[in-house]
């Protein structure tokens, strides 16, 4: 199937506003994994500006955001595999993140079994993982969303599981013609609800995350479960809700923990 091919003259011309909230999951111990390198916070603090200074630089435009948004612009990066909508190499950065919380800890999941389905022999952890979500605000008159007439129209592509060579080169498309954003369906998500790709920080209403929450993921051969404390929810995935990928087929569910 060819792909389709979207001008950034057409792509502008289906330009859509967005404005609200989006969702992203880190690993809990991003800030706290340097404490036991050394003895006091002050020490900490140095030493998390020298690993700051050894990074690849931040585009000036970012800079005044809060790490957690800025860091996926960071440039210098070589990604030596393309994700969604951005090419392998050194190339510029992408955010990721869904509107909905639990979409985003659909990606999560799916991301940590990747890492199993491609090490049959690793057993399942004993313990839950703990990660920290949070939701950053975005505005822009600058989007394009894949879940509307006409981009729709070409959703096959937009939404292959394991091809991103239509996305990537519509969202070179989306760059020369100055977007902002991308909205489009989460292929992790069983119910299929909204992810957003932004593609420039200026696409951020806010400097600073808006919400936190602190979730732990367990996996295990029935499947994913993930719970918050505050607000309290869990949320479940079984065997099937997983496996329409095809680099999941062969997951070995059946190991030990």
């Amino acid at each position: 199937m060819s792909s389709p091919i979207w001008t950034a003259a057409a792509l502008s011309s289906e330009a859509v506003s967005l404005d609200g909230k989006v969702w992203r999951l880190v690993e809990a111990q991003h800030r706290v994994s340097t404490l036991k390198l050394v003895d006091t916070l002050d020490e900490q603090a140095l030493l998390e500006d020298l690993i700051e200074e050894t990074k690849p630089a931040i585009p000036a435009e970012c800079r005044h955001l809060d790490y957690l948004l800025a860091t996926p612009f960071r440039y210098g990066s070589v990604y030596p595999q393309g994700s969604r909508f951005r090419r392998a190499g050194r190339t510029r950065g992408v955010y990721y993140a869904a509107e909905h919380v639990a979409t985003a800890v659909a990606e999560m999941a799916f991301y940590r079994l990747l890492f199993f389905a491609d090490s049959p022999d690793t057993p399942w952890p004993g313990d839950a993982a703990e990660y920290t979500a949070f939701s950053a605000a975005i505005r822009t008159e600058r989007a394009v969303d894949l879940t509307r007439p006409p981009l729709s129209r070409d959703s096959t592509h937009w939404t292959a599981h394991s091809d991103y060579e239509a996305c990537q080169a519509l969202a070179d498309a989306a760059r020369e013609a100055e977007l902002h954003a991308i909205r489009y369906r989460s292929v992790r998500d069983p119910e299929g609800r909204a992810n957003v790709a932004l593609l420039t920080c200026l696409a951020f209403a806010r400097s600073r995350p808006v919400d936190r929450q602190t979730w732990r993921i367990r996996l295990s051969a029935s499947g994913v479960q993930a719970l918050c404390e505050f607000p309290r929810r869990r949320i479940g995935f079984g065997r099937a809700d997983l496996l329409g990928d095809p680099r999941l087929a062969g997951l070995v569910w059946e190991r030990k923990a």
